[in-house]
């Protein structure tokens, strides 16, 4: 049984919603973490609605904060733990879009995910296996999850922004090549881009960057 997940929205800076932006906080935030940067997508996005969702399961290292999963070498959660809080929060972020998309009278091409970190791990692993390709996916500062299995399992294809700092100590730089690698191999059209000297998080161009990448794919 999936869980509702509470979350935070701002409506489309037109009054018209055209297009549907979620975003997908990291281990140990929320959904208002992420919402902020609404403020300057909206007006070069301004028939979007952005909606930020928070994770159904308490953080265990932070316990103002959620997880999309617990991870054994952070928090000691089990390994047979984790993969089931992975698939307990597939099922959970699928139903969030279905509704959301439902709620705002929109089809899933009118629709763009941004993952930040574990977000964007659950966002690499969802969109590939939905029923119909999103409009966009944008992947910043994660990795690919089994990605043995993506050529395999992989139904849709939509096109994958993945942006990382080239000096992240929380999850690896080389992650985003081998997601590139991964995701090219399996047929997907992948764009990359560098933050240059950027620690654990968004940089002011790569902010710049998903902007132009999703103005190019979400409806007009």
């Amino acid at each position: 049984m999936t869980r509702a997940l509470q979350f935070k929205r701002k409506a489309a800076k037109s009054g018209r919603a055209k297009s549907l932006m979620v975003f997908l906080h990291g281990y140990g935030a929320d959904g208002a973490d992420l919402l902020g940067l609404a403020d300057p997508l909206a007006p070069y996005l301004p028939d979007t609605v952005f909606v930020a969702p928070d994770a159904a399961d308490p953080c265990k290292n932070n316990p103002f904060g959620f997880q999309w999963f617990g991870i054994p070498w952070m928090d000691g959660t089990p390994e047979e733990e984790m993969v089931a809080g992975i698939v307990r929060a597939v099922e959970d972020i699928n139903a969030f879009l279905d509704e959301r998309l439902a709620a705002e009278g929109l089809g899933p091409e009118a629709l763009a995910v941004f993952g930040f970190s574990q977000g964007a791990m659950m966002a690499l692993h969802i969109a590939p296996r939905r029923p119909a390709a999103l409009a966009a996916v944008v992947a910043c500062s994660g990795r690919l999850m089994a990605p043995e299995l993506l050529k395999a399992e992989a139904r849709v294809f939509p096109p994958v922004l993945l942006m990382h700092g080239d000096r992240d100590p929380v999850v690896p730089f080389e992650s985003m090549e081998e997601a590139e690698q991964e995701l090219g191999l399996a047929g997907f059209d992948v764009f990359s881009h560098v933050m240059k000297g950027t620690p654990h998080g968004i940089a002011p161009d790569g902010l710049s960057v998903t902007m132009q990448f999703l103005r190019e794919r979400l409806p007009k």
